[in-house]
């Protein structure tokens, strides 16, 4: 196709992982920290079709679970408004499968999703980030059954969306829409454990359980042999002599088996705690009851191939392996949830994250991120106006972030709002998230806009030079700062055009500019909390 004047030229990128196909998605475990052996993926293909109003297209068979607008799907394909996609499929279920009850688990479906089976509603969900289950026992029937998923994706600014735009560019990134995490599902005997709820301490881990019969007993593999502890009831509290701890330089994660005498399911731990202390007259993060420096990536989680993730779960450890090869312990997942693989390599591979809660509301330019960037007296705290249903919505999913990566040791802190973007009432939600969750740090405002209450100060450094401010009550974080950009040959996706805050010719340039802003400005701080 003939390019318009300013038309970018863009390249198709690969990546090591495609090789593997859809196959990666279809072997590993959806869901690391409860993992029961009956399962059945339902990744692979499916058929897609567009509606509209005046009657449905079919589009063609897509992979799931790539987004249909990435390479990877066989699809590539953007939905114009008043469009929805329609993705069927047929499943039967293996010998004995249909014991008890039969789950079906979505990772993830953006953003409004209904589910049909054998033509009866299942269900549905709404948000694009989070996890949801159906129970379709009473709809299957014997041998063939089809599954009906469709999917509204308007990006209503009333729900999250992150980072997505139709007019991709700049700190905007191509949308995505419908089913972008694995479809499984799951049998489990009636009665079944619910859910898992893992608190570590740094001698003990507390197991809570929802769900299942009463009499439960926990297997744990420790360095020095089989741990055994059986009770009575929902929860328990397990001295773990001598103790392990984990951190970056030593992930070490307990496995275990938890029975009931009707199922057994397998999952780990790790033990490990992070507080605010205060040393010598300055507040820092303390990792296990020691200030540790934090030196993090500020982590999109977007692929060339498959937008939203990458082509096998095995480029995200690659992913996190690339960054401690470079010196790096702590990733800030900005303004996305990933599929649990991801943190699960992270609590295995020893990467802290950061979790952003994911944006709703409209974004302004002009008062979100110009004038806090240029001018610190435009950085007050500040509230845009949100619907009720908007409140409902945010307020919701940031609660359901909280339980669904609540059993990971890398989660270590969450980010509530970024750069004004949405903010509202940012002192009431923290208070009301740091009650649900006070064992992680929690950034209320990251960049400017902050309001009185939060466990850190949070700054973004683009274009001064960061001097930071003495306050030893609370830590110093330097969430955004660098913003470098060097083009590599064979690895840019756009050859024209460059995102960034100051680019570099080469890589030795780069290093250059690098070593000079590090040792000029951040190292300097840490004696002041960072």
């Amino acid at each position: 196709m003939a390019l318009g004047k300013g038309t970018p030229r863009l390249c198709q990128l690969t990546t090591p992982f495609e090789g593997d196909g859809n196959r990666g998605w279809e072997k590993e475990h959806p869901r690391p920290q409860l993992r029961r052996e009956s399962r059945l993926s339902l990744c692979g293909h499916w058929q897609l079709s567009v509606l509209r109003d005046d009657g449905e297209t079919p589009v063609g068979p897509v992979q799931v679970p790539f987004p249909p607008e990435s390479r990877l799907s066989g699809v590539q394909r953007t939905l114009a408004p008043g469009e929805r996609w329609r993705y069927c499929r047929a499943f039967s279920l293996p010998d004995g499968f249909d014991r008890g009850r039969v789950l079906l688990h979505f990772g993830a479906v953006d953003q409004i999703a209904r589910v049909w089976v054998n033509g009866q509603p299942a269900g549905g969900h709404t948000g694009g980030y989070l996890p949801f289950t159906l129970d379709i026992t009473p709809l299957l029937v014997p041998g063939e059954n089809k599954l009906t998923v469709e999917v509204t994706d308007e990006l209503d600014t009333e729900l999250p969306y992150g980072k997505q735009r139709r007019d991709r560019g700049g700190m905007w990134y191509t949308p995505v829409s419908g089913i972008w995490q694995p479809v499984w599902l799951e049998r489990v005997p009636e009665g079944y454990i619910r859910s898992l709820r893992l608190t570590p301490a740094l001698d003990s881990i507390t197991i809570e359980t929802e769900g299942g019969r009463p009499d439960k007993t926990a297997v744990i593999a420790t360095p020095h042999g089989e741990l055994r502890r059986s009770w009575r009831g929902d929860r328990v509290t397990i001295p773990i002599d001598p103790p392990r701890l984990w951190s970056p330089e030593d992930p070490y994660l307990y496995e275990f088996t938890l029975t009931d005498g009707a199922e057994s399911l397998r999952s780990s731990f790790a033990l490990r705690t992070v507080t605010l202390e205060t040393v010598a007259g300055q507040s820092y993060i303390c990792l296990n009851g020691a200030p540790y420096f934090f030196h993090g990536l500020l982590d999109q989680g977007y692929w060339s191939d498959g937008i939203y993730l990458p082509a096998s779960p095995e480029g995200y450890s690659w992913d996190v392996g690339a960054a401690k090869e470079l010196g790096f312990n702590l990733l800030r997942k900005h303004i996305k949830l990933e599929p649990e693989r991801f943190y699960y390599d992270c609590d295995r591979l020893g990467m802290i994250v950061f979790q952003d809660m994911v944006n709703s509301g409209p974004y302004h330019y002009l008062v979100d991120t110009a004038l806090p960037t240029v001018a610190p007296f435009a950085r007050r705290s500040i509230s845009h106006a949100a619907s009720p249903r908007r409140r409902a919505q945010f307020e919701g999913d940031c609660r359901a972030a909280v339980s669904h990566l609540y059993n990971h040791p890398c989660v270590c802190g969450y980010t509530i709002f970024n750069e004004g973007w949405g903010q509202y009432d940012a002192d009431r939600i923290y208070r009301e998230l740091k009650e649900l969750d006070p064992g992680r740090v929690w950034d209320a405002t990251s960049g400017w806009f902050a309001g009185r209450e939060s466990d850190v100060y949070s700054e973004h450094c683009y274009f001064r030079k960061f001097v930071p401010a003495v306050r030893p009550h609370r830590p110093l974080v330097l969430s955004e700062f660098g913003g470098y950009s060097c083009k590599v040959e064979g690895h840019a996706f756009n050859l024209d055009k460059t995102y960034g805050y100051k680019a570099f010719a080469d890589a030795d340039a780069l290093t250059r500019g690098l070593e000079r802003l590090y040792r000029e400005e951040v190292l300097p701080a840490i004696g002041q909390g960072l």
